[in-house]
C-alpha cells in the first residue's frame, strides 16, 4: 500500500515534495504509528540515467498520461456505479468491485484465491516490493527526464501498511509546466500498468522459454496432496495425471474442468434419476456377478458391506430407463474388480463415440454404480515417471498394462475417486509442467515462477488501481487536480471546490465500496 503527495498548489511551506508523503528533512522518522529508513545512494545513477535518455523517456511517460486519465475516468465511474449498488439490496449479482477489491489486496478475486499460507505471504511481499519499486522507479525516471532530481528514497511502515515514496525539490517542481508535472505524477500509474502486461506476456511464453527443460501440457504434475485429501491414499508427489473417465488430462485447467460436465448429472440414490441422465457402467461378466454379493433395494436403502459399492443393472442404450422399469437387482463389488472391464453407457466420452449402443456381450450385463446426491464416480489413470523403470516410458503404452491393480506400484495405475468431486479437485497441487530430467527440486520450479508473476501482476494492478482512484493522499490527488486546471473557463476558486468535492467524495464512496466487498468475501 502507498501513501500519496502532498498537491502542488499547498506545497509552498517546504522546499521538498514527497511522491507520496511530506517531510522536512534527510532524517529517518519513528512514531507509534509510522516509521521510515530515508537513503538516497540511487539518487545520482537515476539521475543521470534520466537526463540521457530525457528524450525518450517524455514519450514513453507521454503515453502514460493519456493511460493514467482514462483509468481515473473508469474507477471513477465503477465507484459512482458500485454506490448505486450499495443504495439498493443486494441481489446476488456479480459486481465490478470484486475485481477491484480483489486486485487492490494483491490477490486474484476468485474465493478460492483466499488460502493463507506462509508460502502466499512470502509470495506477496516479495511482489510487493517488486511493484512498489517499480511504481516508485516511474515517478523518479520522470523528474529525471524533466530535470529534476531526487533528494531521497524513503520506505515506511504506516501502522501496518508497508509502502514507499521518493522526495524531490519543492521548488522546482512547482515551476514546471502543467504536462512535465502531469507525466511525473502519472509515471507510477503507467509503469505498474507495464508491469502487468510484462507478467502476463511472460505467463503466455512461459511453457516456450521453458521449453528446452521442461515439458508443458503432456499431463499436470502432482506437487504436494495434502494429507486430509481424499487422494492421498492413491496419488504421491510427482505422479503424473493422465486421464479422468477415459478423456485425456493435458494441463492444471483441464484437471479443474473436469467438474464441469460430472457435478451436473451425478447419480442419486433413486433409481427414477436413471430414467433421465446419461451414466456411466461397466459391461461385467454374468460369472462375475453369481460370485458377487446381491441384495436387494428396501426404501432406497441397501446393505452392500464396507469396501464395496453397489451396482445396479440397467439397459446400456444410454442407460436411459422406460417407464416401467424397477431396481430389483443390486450387486456389492469392489471398485478395482472393474475397472479392465468394458465401459456401457451414455457417460462414458470413448464409449459413446462407439458405434454400437451397447457394447456388452450376452454373457455380459451392464452395471452401474448407485450412489448417493452430490456423489461423483470418476475414474483417474496416472504415471510415475520418478520410479528408474519407468523414466524412460512415459508414454501411452503403459496404459494397456493389466497388472495395474489399485493400490499397486507400477507405471501406471487406475483408481476410482467416489465423492465430492469440487473437494477432490482443489485438495491436490499440480503443475502443467513436467521436468524433462527426473528432479524434485525442479519441478518446483515452474509452479513458483507462475505464482510470483501471477501474485506481481495482482499486485502491481492493485497499485495501479489503487492510485488512480480519486481519494485523498494518492496519485489520483494530484492528476486530478492538473487535470482541473486545463478547466479554463472555471475560476481558481472553482477550481479548488470542485477538487475538494470529488475528493471527499471519492474518498468516501471508496470507502464504503471497499468495505462492502471485503464483507461479502
Amino acid at each position: 500500500m502507498e501513501g500519496r503527495r502532498t498537491r502542488r498548489s499547498r506545497g509552498g511551506q517546504s522546499n521538498e515534495t514527497l511522491l507520496p508523503l511530506r517531510a522536512h528533512r534527510l532524517s529517518n522518522t519513528i512514531s507509534c504509528w509510522y516509521c521510515d529508513f530515508k537513503f538516497s545512494l540511487w539518487n545520482e545513477p537515476l539521475f543521470v540515467f534520466g537526463r540521457r535518455y530525457s528524450r525518450y523517456l517524455r514519450s514513453w511517460f507521454a503515453m502514460g498520461v493519456g493511460f493514467s486519465l482514462a483509468a481515473l475516468l473508469g474507477v471513477t465511474l465503477i465507484l459512482l456505479w458500485e454506490l448505486s449498488r450499495t443504495l439498493r439490496p443486494y441481489n446476488g449479482e456479480a459486481q465490478f468491485s470484486s475485481l477491484l477489491t480483489g486486485s487492490l489486496i494483491g490477490i486474484p478475486s476468485n474465493p478460492s484465491g483466499l488460502t493463507i499460507s506462509f508460502a502466499g505471504i512470502g509470495y506477496l511481499c516479495l511482489s510487493t516490493i517488486i511493484s512498489v519499486s517499480v511504481h516508485e522507479l516511474g515517478h523518479a525516471l520522470a523528474a529525471a527526464s524533466e530535470g529534476i532530481q531526487m533528494v531521497y528514497i524513503a520506505v515506511f511502515l504506516a501502522v501496518i501498511f508497508p509502502g514507499a515514496l521518493v522526495a524531490f525539490n519543492h521548488e522546482m517542481l512547482q515551476a514546471l509546466p502543467k504536462p512535465a508535472a502531469l507525466r511525473i505524477y502519472c509515471a507510477g500509474i503507467w509503469h505498474n500498468a507495464g508491469l502487468c502486461a510484462i507478467c502476463a506476456i511472460s505467463l503466455f511464453i512461459l511453457p516456450l522459454v521453458l521449453f528446452p527443460v521442461y515439458r508443458h501440457g503432456e499431463g499436470p504434475m502432482v506437487l504436494n496432496v495434502a494429507s486430509t485429501s481424499p487422494l492421498s491414499r492413491y496419488l504421491s508427489s510427482y505422479d503424473v495425471i493422465h486421464s479422468a473417465d477415459g478423456i485425456r488430462i493435458n494441463d492444471v485447467q483441464e484437471w479443474l474442468q473436469i467438474g464441469t460436465p460430472l457435478t451436473g448429472k451425478e447419480y442419486q440414490r433413486n433409481y427414477s434419476a436413471y430414467k433421465h441422465s446419461s451414466r456411466k457402467g461397466y459391461c461385467v461378466p454374468d460369472s462375475l456377478l453369481e460370485k458377487s454379493i446381491h441384495v436387494q433395494l428396501i426404501d432406497n436403502e441397501t446393505t452392500c458391506p464396507n469396501d464395496l459399492i453397489d451396482f445396479v443393472e440397467t439397459p446400456c442404450q444410454e442407460m436411459r430407463l422406460s417407464d416401467d422399469w424397477h431396481v430389483e437387482n443390486i450387486y456389492c463389488l469392489s471398485a478395482k474388480d472393474i475397472l479392465d472391464f468394458k465401459k456401457c453407457g451414455g457417460g462414458w466420452e470413448k464409449a459413446s463415440s462407439n458405434r454400437s449402443s451397447c457394447p456388452c456381450s450376452q454373457e455380459e450385463s451392464c452395471l452401474a454404480p448407485f450412489l448417493l446426491p452430490g456423489v461423483a464416480w470418476v475414474e483417474i489413470t496416472y504415471l510415475r515417471p520418478f520410479i528408474p523403470r519407468c523414466q524412460k516410458s512415459q508414454t501411452a503404452h503403459f496404459l494397456d498394462d493389466k497388472n495395474s491393480d489399485l493400490g499397486g506400484k507400477g507405471c501406471s495405475q487406475s483408481f476410482v475417486f467416489m465423492g465430492d468431486l469440487e473437494a477432490m479437485l482443489g485438495s491436490v497441487h499440480l503443475t502443467s509442467y513436467q521436468p524433462r530430467w527426473p528432479s524434485k527440486f525442479g519441478a518446483h520450479f515452474p509452479s513458483a515462477l507462475e505464482k510470483l508473476l501471477m501474485f506481481v501482476f495482482h499486485v502491481s494492478l492493485a497499485l495501479a488501481l489503487l492510485n488512480s482512484l480519486p481519494v485523498y493522499f494518492l496519485d489520483g490527488e494530484s492528476i486530478l487536480e492538473l487535470t482541473l486546471q486545463y478547466l479554463w473557463f472555471l475560476s481558481p476558486r472553482q477550481r479548488e471546490v470542485a477538487l475538494q468535492c470529488c475528493l471527499l467524495g471519492g474518498t468516501f464512496i471508496s470507502i464504503l465500496v471497499i468495505f462492502r466487498s471485503l464483507l461479502l468475501f
